[in-house]
């Protein structure tokens, strides 16, 4: 797969509690970003944050559960993450609290596949 130039970056925020079909809902993102051959997805784990509760969360307050952020970054070409997010943006809409994806432009300099080498890879 060759991408460069002009695409787009998918920014998924969530938390790291959010459940889809009683799964993380990070992972359920990512595999399917996968599945659809998407370029590649990264989850970044916050270490403090707010959203639209206006409720810190921070790996510095004491929880019985540790609620973070999530931030979900996905790059490709512009129509297959612009169909990407249309296919996935039910999965959010019943989430409890609150949740924000984004679409913008990124302009890609490298896209360099690894090299695969034993029969571990897939």
């Amino acid at each position: 797969m060759e991408i460069n130039g002009e695409a787009s970056l998918l920014r998924i925020f969530i938390s790291n509690t959010d459940k889809f079909k009683h799964a993380p809902l990070y992972e359920m993102v990512v595999f399917a970003a996968k599945r659809y051959g998407l370029a590649g997805a990264t989850v970044i784990r916050g270490t403090m944050g707010f959203g639209s509760g206006t409720v810190v969360r921070s790996n510095k307050f004491w929880e019985i559960t540790e609620k973070l952020p999530i931030v979900i970054e996905i790059v490709d070409e512009s129509e297959k993450i612009e169909a990407f997010a249309e296919k996935i943006k039910p999965w959010f809409k019943k989430l409890r609290y609150g949740c924000m994806i984004t679409v913008e432009k990124a302009n890609i300099i490298l896209y360099k596949q690894a090299e695969r080498k034993g029969y571990f890879e897939n």
